[in-house]
């Protein structure tokens, strides 16, 4: 799987825009992705999942395209996961 990291994450993954994962089965989901994202890249995962294991609100996902609205959503190995961080202001 491709993982396209956001600049605002980039300091987690050494500047790399994208990272590939090994995922270990037809059967993971977005919740194992992230898991796998944050062994390889520890604090990775907390800037994106609030303390209650929910997404964070400025932060969105995108599997093959398709906004992810669960952690339970389907990601197959050969997926794209694109993370995106919402912009705000005044």
């Amino acid at each position: 799987m491709h993982v396209r990291i956001p600049g605002l994450l980039r300091s987690y993954t050494n500047g790399a825009e994208t990272v590939t994962l090994e995922l270990s089965s037809e059967a993971s989901t977005l919740a194992d992705v992230l898991s796998d994202l944050d062994a390889r890249y520890p604090g990775f995962k907390f800037r994106i999942i609030d303390e209650q294991g929910a997404m964070r609100p400025h932060i969105r996902f995108f599997l093959d395209g398709v906004q992810a609205r669960n952690l339970g959503t389907p990601a197959g190995p050969s997926a794209e996961l694109m993370i995106v961080g919402a912009l705000s202001g005044g």
